[in-house]
């Protein structure tokens, strides 16, 4: 199958690095409270909330006002605040989630990031990925490639074709539903070699996919859109794709709503995962 080209996006080393240097300070902000004690809140969705969320939050925010003062931010901690007719409005904006995998940081096992996400007009044109722990940082472009950046050292990543055997799958460390597992089945049934099955949290899965480490992320249940915008844009660039059930790619901030459908994240976009979702 194949995804049509849209234009490049062409971002200049100031939007680069600075973004980069944003997310950065967002992670040292979030070690600072990963290290040590903190609590735990509830927000009105039951999801948990901890003082790590709303420090990288005000990181973010306030570096991205000072780095792009005309593009408006559209945070998972401040979304609440903006009216839908408002957002709906902005042709450019960032879609930013501080803390992705707040339950991962609660349990301290490293997994979880910090997302930044240039939108314009519903398609990611740019995105950083940061794992905290560790440092590792991936970035992409629409129409460009994709990187890994370990400290100051930088590599270009590009995802697998043709996959690995046995298919790499990730899992969600969080999330889990029995459709998830029933196509889970069917792929291990019909795909050459089988799947072998890796769990992780938060979007360095796209990331991980986007390196060419792990070959497909199905995700069954709802996700917010700054959970995934990020990523999408960095899997996009090192050739692969985040693609809802009918094999469109996802869009954002079109909907009175922030919540995202089902969808499959792939690095091969040959993979016939279309048999293994319809049975």
């Amino acid at each position: 199958m194949s995804v049509a080209a849209a234009p490049a996006f062409v971002a200049d080393s100031a939007l680069v690095e600075g973004a980069i240097a944003i997310a950065r300070a967002a992670a040292a902000a979030i070690l600072e409270i990963y290290d040590g004690e903190f609590e735990v809140e509830r927000k009105a969705d039951a999801s948990p909330l901890t003082a790590a969320d709303m420090a990288a939050h005000h990181v973010i925010v306030d570096g991205l006002a000072r780095l792009t003062p005309d593009i408006p931010v559209l945070s998972e901690e401040s979304a609440h605040e903006v009216d839908a007719a408002q957002r709906r409005g902005w042709d450019r904006l960032w879609l930013v989630d501080p803390l992705d995998g707040t339950r991962e940081f609660v349990k301290r096992n490293g997994e979880f990031s910090v997302n930044l996400a240039l939108i314009e007009r519903g398609e990611p044109v740019f995105g950083v990925v940061l794992a905290p722990v560790g440092g590792a940082l991936w970035h992409g472009a629409r129409g460009g490639h994709a990187y890994r950046r370990d400290g100051d050292a930088e590599r270009r990543v590009q995802a697998q074709v043709p996959p690995a055997q046995p298919l790499r799958v990730a899992a969600s460390r969080s999330h889990h539903s029995q459709r998830s597992d029933e196509f889970l089945a069917r792929a291990h049934r019909q795909a050459a070699g089988g799947i072998a099955m890796v769990s992780l949290g938060s979007s360095l899965k796209f990331c991980r996919i986007a390196e060419g480490s792990l070959d497909l992320y199905p995700r069954f249940g709802p996700t917010s859109e700054w959970d995934t915008a990020a990523g999408q844009c960095v899997l996009e660039a090192a050739g692969g794709a985040v693609l809802d059930p009918r094999g469109r790619p996802f869009r954002y901030n079109q909907r009175d709503g922030l919540l995202n459908g089902d969808f499959i994240a792939l690095g091969d976009l040959s993979l016939p995962w279309r048999a293994w979702q319809d049975g």
